[in-house]
């Protein structure tokens, strides 16, 4: 049975040097953000199929919210695990998505069989539904390689310590899941951030784009990259009109740009849209630290 991470678990506190203001005035922060990024491709290269269902923001919410909703089931309770009425609930309290965009999205992941019907509840309308194989590993995966950015950051052993005890994951997930979906400055992302993660793609696209340069330090309000936009469609399994579209919507905004000269494959990115990036990860690795010492102090001998 799982243990329960109910409510009050989004009331959470910070370990020191990982809320929001410690993480922004890290000089390291930047950097291991660029190696995070780099790790998350990697997931998404291991499971693209998992990774383009999430690839959007309130799929991203949706997705850990239902995974959190099964973690934290008690086989004892039948009215407990995934369900289509309780993610509702869940989203609904947060504001995440619509009873249709629930009920579709959960429609989805069984039909893509990232979900499947398990034993449980009263009726055959309330039986619960839980994970399949591929996808307990493809957020596992995801999980580990977020503790690997924490982990460079104070040297830590989080990514062992769940290598060595699932429970630690099991029960730091919900309590991550709900701290980030009961926070606005998650759930609502800044204007540049959220020209590419509300886009279906977009949040891949954007850790991409953050991946590329040497450093995430503009030199006079710019960084810049290199980029075929035919290559990224083609990498992520996207259409090449989408992945224009995408940029040319940040561009209008002001958030990247060309140069001058009209390179082909130059954009430089806008100081204010890495600066949003850097702080929307802020946000969500206080919520992850937080998780795992609070799941690591809950589970403690």
């Amino acid at each position: 049975m799982q243990q329960v991470a109910g409510k009050e678990s989004v009331e959470q506190k910070s370990p020191p040097g990982f809320t929001v203001e410690a993480l922004l005035q890290n000089p390291q922060f930047r950097s291991v953000l660029q190696v995070g990024a780099r790790n998350l491709i990697a997931v998404n290269d291991l499971f693209p199929r998992v990774a383009r269902m999430v690839a959007a923001h309130q799929k991203w919410m949706l997705t850990h919210a239902a995974y959190a909703l099964h973690l934290e089931r008690d086989r004892n309770n039948p009215d407990s695990g995934v369900t289509a009425a309780r993610l509702l609930k869940l989203m609904r309290d947060t504001g995440g998505a619509s009873r249709n965009t629930a009920t579709a999205f959960l429609a989805e992941l069984v039909a893509y069989k990232m979900l499947r019907p398990t034993t449980g509840g009263r009726t055959r309308r309330t039986r619960p539904l839980e994970p399949t194989e591929i996808s307990q590993h493809a957020m596992q995966l995801w999980f580990k390689s977020q503790m690997t950015t924490l982990d460079l950051l104070d040297g830590g052993t989080r990514v062992e310590r769940i290598e060595a005890d699932m429970a630690i994951f099991e029960r730091a997930q919900p309590l991550a899941a709900r701290r980030l979906l009961a926070d606005r400055k998650w759930t609502q992302p800044p204007q540049g951030v959220a020209v590419f993660v509300w886009s279906e793609s977009g949040g891949i696209l954007l850790d991409d784009l953050m991946a590329r340069p040497s450093s995430l330090v503009p030199v006079d309000g710019k960084v810049w990259i290199n980029v075929n936009l035919a290559t990224l469609a083609e990498h992520y399994l996207i259409s090449n009109t989408h992945v224009r579209r995408l940029f040319s919507n940040a561009e209008k905004s002001g958030f990247i740009g060309r140069p001058d000269d009209g390179t082909r494959g130059r954009f430089w990115l806008s100081e204010q849209l890495i600066d949003e990036y850097v702080f929307w990860q802020a946000v969500k690795f206080e919520a992850l630290a937080s998780a795992f010492e609070r799941a690591t102090t809950e589970l403690a001998p």
